[in-house]
């Protein structure tokens, strides 16, 4: 139990607030930023496939911040687990 309850308060707006704030970052990475290429527009307009109930598949790039994020937690996870392994604690 902590002395001051109101730290409880503080912790818990601090992960919403930087909860909220990645996922504002997050939404406008991936609504403005992709790698561009000669042929990025035309991709992105091109079908490539139509399926049932009128849903459409088309070659688009890549968002660039996608990557980055996925890069991030692959390579977070692999130190979190060779640190882990290294000092001998049990995950």
């Amino acid at each position: 139990m902590r002395f001051f309850e109101l730290m409880n308060l503080r912790h818990v707006m601090g992960y919403i607030f930087v909860g909220l704030l990645f996922m504002v970052v997050f939404a406008t990475a991936l609504a403005y930023s992709h790698l561009h290429t000669d042929d990025a527009e035309k991709r992105k307009t091109a079908i490539v496939a139509r399926f049932r109930e009128g849903i459409q598949d088309r070659n688009a790039p890549f968002p660039l911040a996608m990557a980055l994020i996925i890069a991030g937690a692959v390579i977070w996870g692999f130190f979190y687990i060779l640190m882990h392994g290294l000092e001998g604690v049990k995950i």
